[in-house]
């Protein structure tokens, strides 16, 4: 497979990933954002819910220079679903998808073209008044049910190739950079001070951070008990049978690479199958005792490693700042 075909099949999928995951993490911040809240003094300035979104994505300072002056529910959401300017709104990621597709049409079905167009028809045709009209959280369902119905699209017509191999890997490349940012925010920056992290939360905002990575049915199946952060570092981090689970992820992203890597390529493959070894073997206890902030940098830093090589062995060597930005 050309690599510019393969790099667009793979920034295809992680677009559509990225903005299933904003609207995840956009719907649990308006859930919460309706519960009574007041930051105390001693919290830090950013704790406020609505600066979770940026925190997570690495957006505050873009979203500071077009909204100046305090956060606002409204200016985020404009900001995180609507902005055109933004390469990581639901919008400008769901475009960036759809011209992906078209420009692969030949190595996808057609049936996959078809649902991705008709995708980016409606979300070109929306209007933040109507959607904050008929429901934010209707809107944010409509995402992900388009994100599953069009991944249910791909699995259900696409021969298992090398363009599908791609795509699956940029779904789980996407994933777990998700996944870890969101557990790290939650665990470490929301926190007042360091001394708090593995102390008592907020019922609430664990699950809150469960549900915004469809995690919370499978926790009350495996634990039966109540939210602890050694449990849900277990349940996101080592268990492998939780889809959106980095150990999860990483078990694709190995297979994947395994199929595509030969010996000129087989940094990657070592790469990944180092990061899934330490998963794979990993104890809560041990990442407790090293911390979970220091583990989960240290694994998005890998991740990163191995995302730079993917691209040197398959990709595009020249590609966007909108790319990179995990």
């Amino acid at each position: 497979m050309l690599s510019r075909a393969a790099n667009n099949l793979y920034w295809m999928s992680r677009h559509i990933e990225r903005a299933e995951n904003t609207a995840r993490l956009l719907d649990v911040t308006y859930r919460m954002s309706l519960l009574p809240y007041r930051v105390q003094e001693s919290d830090q300035a950013w704790a406020e819910p609505w600066a979770l979104p940026l925190v997570i994505n690495g957006l505050a300072s873009a979203y500071y220079e077009r909204y100046p002056g305090p956060i606002s529910s409204d200016d985020v959401l404009r900001f995180m679903v609507l902005d055109s300017t933004n390469p990581s709104s639901i919008h400008s990621c769901i475009q960036a998808a759809r011209e992906n597709a078209r420009t692969e049409r030949g190595a996808i079905t057609s049936e996959m073209y078809e649902d991705m167009n008709s995708l980016w028809l409606k979300m070109r045709g929306a209007d933040y008044e109507k959607i904050c009209n008929s429901g934010l959280s209707l809107f944010f369902d409509w995402v992900k049910v388009r994100s599953h119905q069009f991944r249910g699209v791909t699995f259900g017509t696409m021969l298992r190739d090398e363009g599908y191999k791609f795509i699956r890997l940029g779904t789980f490349i996407e994933r777990a950079d998700n996944t870890a940012r969101l557990l790290d925010v939650k665990y470490h920056t929301l926190l007042p001070s360091a001394a708090d992290v593995g102390g008592a939360v907020d019922y609430y905002q664990w699950s809150a951070l469960l549900r915004s990575l469809s995690a919370f049915d499978a926790y009350r199946k495996v634990y039966r008990d109540l939210i602890t952060p050694a449990k849900v570092t277990e349940l996101l981090v080592l268990r492998e049978d939780v889809p959106r689970s980095l150990h999860a992820c990483m078990n694709d992203i190995y297979e994947m690479l395994m199929m595509l890597c030969d010996d000129s390529s087989i940094e990657a493959e070592r790469l990944a199958g180092e990061l899934h070894a330490q998963l794979h073997y990993g104890r809560t206890e041990k990442i407790i005792e090293i911390g979970l902030h220091e583990y989960l940098m240290d694994f998005l830093d890998k991740l990163s490693l191995l995302t730079a090589e993917i691209n040197r062995d398959f990709l595009v060597p020249v590609y966007t700042q909108q790319q990179v930005s995990a």
